[in-house]
């Protein structure tokens, strides 16, 4: 397999939607905390990766199976198995070492933290093969956009504050008792300052099923926009980024992003033409990249003023 097939296979230009998260978190906790650990940081950032390209490829390889539909840009074109001739083999071995590699790292981040992590990582594992493989994969339902929002926009935000050994979850195990201790106030404010992202994350997932309702429904596909209608997934896939701004204005508001945030809020006005020109015309090969563009606007329009803010 030639590296450009590999690339294709796991959509590497889609990793920026569980890189953000990771780099939002790491900007966050270098804001309000000390503590920073190189090696938890490397090793969460090699198992993040390695879980969403194997995620990806399983998807892909889904899709190649399942296809009732075998034309169109869908099929012989973005389906990196179907471009690239790739045998079954072969891209159940790339698989396999992706989850192999992502197992591995996230052991020895385990080894070096706490059971939390290891929890975490295995509920985060177990909804990407459920996601992409099983009898009703989550992407085939209408609760792809809720899973794949709240795992990669809450999840991974979280976990990138957390292996830094903050303690911000602790469990205590006396007699036959399992008490668990939360800093209650802290996980709210990394729950608020992942909103944009988990909103974001959906809206690329709504998004590229509203592209594809024709195609999903050919190919029994029954996802959010299928039971909702065109026009709902729309005005929802528009709300989505309206409240993402507002969670912004809240996380100011109560200090968890430093006022300097606000100007973030001027990327509104190129997301909103963004907005626009989705919803007059809904297309995966020329449209669906402007629910990416959005994310990377105002999630990293969020980060460059949390750097502003660490170096000043």
């Amino acid at each position: 397999m030639s590296l450009t097939a590999f690339l294709k296979l796991v959509e590497i230009r889609t990793k920026i939607a569980s890189f953000t998260p990771f780099l939002l978190g790491n900007l966050y906790l270098l804001y309000r905390y000390s503590n920073f650990n190189y090696l938890n940081c490397l090793l969460l950032f090699f198992s993040i990766l390695c879980v969403d390209m194997g995620t990806t490829a399983v998807n892909n390889y889904q899709d190649f199976i399942r296809a009732e539909k075998k034309e169109g840009y869908n099929y012989e074109e973005h389906n990196a198995v179907v471009n690239y001739n790739l045998s079954k083999k072969t891209v159940k071995t790339i698989i396999f070492i992706l989850f192999f590699l992502a197992v591995v790292s996230g052991l020895l981040l385990y080894l070096n933290t706490d059971v939390i992590v290891l929890l975490i990582g295995v509920i985060s594992f177990i909804i990407g093969i459920l996601y992409t493989s099983g009898p009703v994969p989550i992407s085939r339902t209408p609760l792809g956009e809720i899973f794949s929002g709240f795992t990669m926009g809450f999840f991974i935000t979280f976990l990138a504050v957390y292996v830094h050994n903050l303690n911000l979850i602790n469990l205590i195990l006396k007699s036959d008792l399992l008490i668990i201790e939360l800093k209650f106030l802290e996980i709210i404010k990394i729950l608020i300052l992942s909103l944009p992202l988990i909103f974001g994350i959906a809206n690329i997932m709504l998004a590229n099923n509203i592209c594809d309702i024709k195609d999903d429904l050919e190919n029994k596909r029954y996802t959010l926009p299928i039971y909702i209608s065109r026009s709902s997934s729309l005005k929802l896939f528009r709300y989505l980024y309206y409240l993402s701004y507002l969670s912004i204005i809240i996380a100011v508001i109560f200090k968890i992003l430093p006022l300097i945030s606000l100007f973030s809020l001027l990327s509104s006005f190129v997301v909103q033409k963004n907005i626009n020109q989705f919803v007059e015309h809904q297309n995966k090969k020329d449209t669906f990249v402007l629910s990416v563009k959005n994310f990377v606007i105002i999630n990293y329009a969020t980060a460059l003023t949390l750097l502003l803010a660490i170096i000043f």
